[in-house]
């Protein structure tokens, strides 16, 4: 028996994006404050490496993303089936392979630290603090991971309110902390690394009570069905697709990187300007991938074809509104925003040069960015991995194509384009053929 969805309405889909988009832009602030806090003491050395630690470990920790959207994915499709038993089961599933992975890592600090140092380039003085802050706060991973899991199912279930509130908190405990600790109590880095794992694990246990709270009782779920063999197999299956997914995406944005640091140090800088441009435009972008995770889930769940459909429209009009209205923002604000970030006369020369093509990122991103929420939502998990190393091809080929016409910067931000433009075209060339699948009762 089919479970009766609520009609999603314009309103519905702004409650669940909004919370999301707030709880997106929140995310970076745990490396923001630490280095804000630690550059308060004047020392470079310190400063480099508490900016270098956040950025490892946000490449470390945002590989294991899967983890949050797969539990999302199969939450709201628990969710439209009114399957509360599953929605713990899949909590469990996700917490258990959040304390493997995690504990792994932790394990594996040593080697993963040598790695880190021989690939950065950084000074003795770098790398000192760096070690400090990386061998204490790698034991925040199982909780970082877990908070992933817990925030999955919280999002999974339409709650993006509850979402935002795990977030700020984690936030607000890591600020607090920090103060205390590194201006307060004098540890320095340190000091920053203990706020970071305490906040997370402060995450992880009112996440806990959260779920605890809506009904859900991950610990309670007996290991034979965490380990039953169909349903393991497809949640690996998920986070495995996720996982190549979002590593062949990291793996084209260090590209962008790579390339960018041939041109010279201004194109580099000029380009580290604008790349703030998209991140931001990513930010309001990503509430619509959560509110199409939820809304599709949940129908495909209830095996409710037009709830579906209604959910993927909503989902393309309201992002693709949104980014060109970004777009168009960054058009207008780009040059006060590039003088904001930047005071060399060289660096601004060539980011007014680009920012055309860098504003407009979000309106290309826009497609692919709501695409991914309506894959995730469904599980079509295989479809949009095989898509993104199939754009990935695309970006490599155009890359390498504009450079071999001597396009320089302006070739590497058209591939760019490109690129996002290649994940959402072929998202939408799929979506009609994977939604009669999805549903062949009403096809």
């Amino acid at each position: 028996m089919q479970a009766a969805l609520p009609p999603l309405t314009n309103r519905r889909m702004l409650a669940l994006a909004v919370p999301a988009t707030l709880a997106s832009i929140t995310t970076p602030l745990i490396g923001f404050v630490g280095a804000t806090v630690i550059g308060r003491l004047g020392d470079a050395a310190l400063l480099g490496a508490v900016a270098l630690g956040g950025v490892v470990f946000d490449a470390i920790f945002w590989s294991f993303g899967c983890l949050r959207m797969a539990t999302a994915g199969l939450t709201a499709q628990a969710i439209g089936a009114c399957d509360s038993r599953e929605i713990a089961r899949t909590l469990a599933r996700s917490l258990t392979a959040a304390a493997l992975i995690g504990l792994t890592l932790v394990l594996a600090q040593v080697p993963i630290a040598r790695l880190v140092a021989l690939v950065s380039g950084a000074s003795p003085d770098v790398l000192a603090g760096l070690a400090t802050y990386f061998h204490i706060r790698i034991f925040a991973a199982p909780f970082t991971l877990a908070n992933y899991a817990i925030l999955g199912s919280v999002l999974g279930r339409g709650r993006t309110d509850l979402g935002l509130f795990i977030q700020v908190a984690i936030n607000l405990t890591n600020i607090a902390l920090t103060l205390v600790l590194v201006i307060g109590a004098g540890f320095g880095i340190a000091g920053a690394a203990v706020s970071a794992l305490v906040s997370d694990a402060a995450g992880t246990a009112l996440g806990l009570a959260i779920v605890h709270r809506l009904g859900t009782r991950p610990f309670a779920v007996g290991w034979a069905d965490v380990l039953d063999a169909a349903a393991l197999a497809r949640t690996l299956k998920i986070n495995a697709d996720v996982l190549i997914r979002t590593l062949a995406l990291v793996a084209a944005i260090v590209l962008f990187s790579a390339v960018g640091a041939r041109f010279g140090d201004v194109t580099l800088a000029a380009n580290a300007v604008l790349w703030n441009l998209f991140l931001i435009g990513g930010f309001f972008l990503d509430g619509f991938t959560v509110a199409s995770e939820a809304a599709c889930g949940q129908a495909v769940g209830a095996r409710d074809r037009q709830a579906f459909a209604v959910a993927a429209r909503l989902s393309l009009l309201w992002s693709l509104g949104f980014g060109i209205g970004v777009s168009l923002l960054f058009l207008v604000i780009g040059h006060a925003f590039i003088d904001t970030v930047t005071t060399n006369p060289a660096v601004r020369a060539a980011a007014y040069t680009y920012l055309p093509l860098a504003a407009a990122a979000p309106f290309f991103a826009a497609l692919p960015f709501a695409m991914d929420g309506i894959f995730i939502g469904a599980t079509w998990t295989r479809a949009m991995r095989d898509l993104m190393l199939a754009a990935v091809t695309a970006y490599l080929l155009a890359l390498a194509g504009f450079q071999g016409l001597g396009w320089g910067n302006t070739g590497l931000w058209t591939a760019f384009l490109l690129f996002l433009a290649a994940r959402g075209i072929g998202q939408g060339l799929l979506y009609s053929r994977l939604s009669r699948r999805t549903f062949p009762e009403t096809a």
